[in-house]
């Protein structure tokens, strides 16, 4: 006990010598031989790693649910899109607005499309995926690489530069745990859901060459709202496949809302790729309280959403001002009324 005793008594010397030594100025903080400690935030994706579905969620690498939270970019295509495909911006919405998901939209066919463009504008679009799927990883963000259909209405109609498209970013990113692969934007046009399947039954096999595991998001009929359509008659024979479904407050009420519920009850996993919350043009009054209903519906699922756009294209679905020039460091004063709705979400 005497020994104790003194060692404690020495110790309590030393520190008080210490204290009165940097008190008069006869040592520095910054001299003494304490080690630094890194106290670096374990990011979104270190801590859950590879994602997988298990029944209607997606679960990370201990089967815990997570639920992904993203903006969508506007077309990579042109310069409403691809100027915010940056570490700085993408730090903004993780850091700010506490997304943990980005998607990188790129149009098949309109503004330049993929599909009907030139190669060195191909390559371009090409190396500004590399660049968003590079930031996302090392700031921790989960990715979505979105095959962006739209007025082509159908996705059978590339098809098979669709699987030329998905067969290299799936080698290139098969190592990758934060990306995700959606492989047909808004099937449209009387595009039906046999149509998708057997598009999706060429594109999936490609993906599954490279990348076992990741998971894949199938579009679905009518601008990829009739998810209860899918519902009846899912893909069968792979696993980590997801339906997505898309919404714009505005226009899409009630009577929708029941195809997401119909499509949950009969087991589908979904996700929503896309939402805004004016009208499905893009445009018009926003309407934040069926806005709110979509939200609470989709958390009681468990379910991710993506919102459109992280641009200041002078549409309502922007979310950005037509007037802010910044591509990251965003303020409130930057944000369109639908940024401020949701990154008051976010943040919650």
């Amino acid at each position: 006990m005497e020994k104790k005793y003194l060692v404690r008594k020495t110790a309590v010397k030393m520190i008080i010598s210490l204290v009165l030594m940097i008190a008069v100025g006869l040592t520095d903080l910054n001299y003494l031989p304490f080690q630094k400690v890194s106290c670096k935030a374990v990011t979104y994706v270190q801590k859950h790693g590879k994602l997988k579905v298990k029944r209607t969620n997606i679960v990370d690498k201990n089967g815990k649910t997570v639920r992904l939270k993203g903006v969508s970019s506007h077309g990579i295509n042109w310069d409403v899109g691809y100027p915010y495909i940056t570490e700085k911006t993408f730090k903004t919405l993780r850091d700010k607005w506490k997304v943990n998901t980005v998607r990188l939209a790129m149009y098949t066919q309109e503004y330049n499309g993929y599909c009907v463009t030139d190669a060195a504008s191909r390559k371009k679009l090409l190396d500004t995926i590399d660049t968003g799927v590079k930031a996302a990883k090392k700031l921790g963000l989960y990715v979505i690489i979105d095959w962006h259909v739209l007025n082509d209405r159908t996705p059978l109609k590339y098809q098979e530069k669709a699987k030329k498209f998905f067969d290299q970013m799936s080698k290139k990113y098969a190592s990758y745990q934060n990306v995700l692969y959606e492989i047909c934007n808004e099937p449209n046009g009387g595009t039906t859901w046999s149509d998708i399947k057997k598009y999706a039954k060429k594109v999936i096999p490609v993906i599954r060459k490279n990348d076992k595991n990741g998971i894949i998001i199938v579009g679905t009929p009518n601008w990829s709202q009739d998810v209860d359509i899918a519902a009846k008659s899912p893909i069968k024979g792979y696993k980590n496949i997801m339906y997505s479904i898309h919404f714009y407050a505005a226009t899409h009420g009630d009577s929708y809302r029941d195809k997401l519920k119909t499509a949950h009850k009969n087991g589908l996993p979904v996700i929503c790729t896309e939402f805004g919350t004016c009208d499905s043009s893009g445009n018009g009054k926003y309407d934040f309280s069926s806005a709110n209903k979509w939200i609470k519906l989709m958390n009681s699922y468990n379910m991710g959403y993506i919102c459109w756009s992280l641009s200041n294209k002078p549409e309502s679905a922007s979310l950005l001002k037509a007037s802010c020039k910044k591509t990251s460091g965003f303020t409130g004063n930057d944000l369109s009324g639908q940024g401020k709705w949701l990154v008051g979400k976010y943040k919650k």
